[in-house]
């Protein structure tokens, strides 16, 4: 691609460190990992913290990775992807209200594996005016609902993004958005940000294997399990 038209960058949106109660990737296994399978840059998303992010953008110097800062928020009506926040949305507001909220914080809106409802998958009649949809989440067992979230986001015209949803380092990477960057741009938070905000992406990736889907419901499962003592 010429310097006229702008660089591509792949961007893992949607990835998970042990500040998530169901990851157990340290921040600095992350940044190696990422930096092997060549990604350019990773949001860091953890539920309801960006205590995660923040550790991973400090150590980022050492590591030929952009990070940045963001969280999965537990809205109200299902999972949201909060990118460019240095601080938390508050958890369980409606899903209109938290994109507002982001916003406000100079953040983008994106919906992560919408309409998986075994996930917090938002439904359709609760995304509106946002920035993005995530329509290829590597951490799918079969492609239906990527392909559901694809069309939805294809009719309504929102960008699309891709996430490998990775909560270990085998999954790192498996899926990303391609973010075409202003032309004569280097990668960095700042226009990684913008591009994304202008609709330059596009998904890439594959699903995650099926050993790597059963071991997450399974550490997932035990978290939510009553507890018997």
């Amino acid at each position: 691609m010429s310097e006229a038209e702008g660089r591509t960058v792949r961007v893992d949106v949607h990835c998970h460190t042990v500040a998530s109660y169901d990851s157990q990737l340290l921040p600095e296994r992350l940044l190696a990992r990422a930096d092997a399978v060549g990604l350019d840059a990773v949001v860091v998303t953890d539920h309801d913290t960006v205590h995660g992010a923040h550790v991973a953008a400090d150590l980022a110097v050492d590591y030929d990775v952009t990070v940045l800062v963001g969280c999965e928020v537990s809205t109200a009506d299902g999972h949201l992807l909060a990118i460019g926040v240095d601080e938390a949305p508050k958890p369980d507001e409606p899903l209109s209200a938290t994109v507002q909220r982001i916003r406000d914080a100079g953040g983008l809106a994106v919906v992560p594996h919408p309409f998986q409802r075994s996930r917090h998958g938002a439904s359709a009649a609760a995304i509106e005016g946002v920035d993005g949809v995530e329509v290829y989440n590597a951490h799918a067992m079969v492609g239906l609902r990527n392909d559901q979230a694809e069309r939805f986001a294809r009719e309504r015209g929102y960008p699309a993004f891709g996430g490998s949803d990775a909560h270990r380092a085998g999954g790192l990477g498996l899926a990303a958005t391609a973010v075409t960057l202003a032309p004569g741009q280097p990668p960095s938070p700042a226009t990684i940000l913008a591009a994304m905000r202008d609709g330059r992406t596009a998904a890439v990736g594959r699903r995650t294997s099926t050993w790597q889907y059963v071991t997450k419901l399974v550490a997932t499962a035990r978290y939510n399990a009553p507890s018997l003592l």
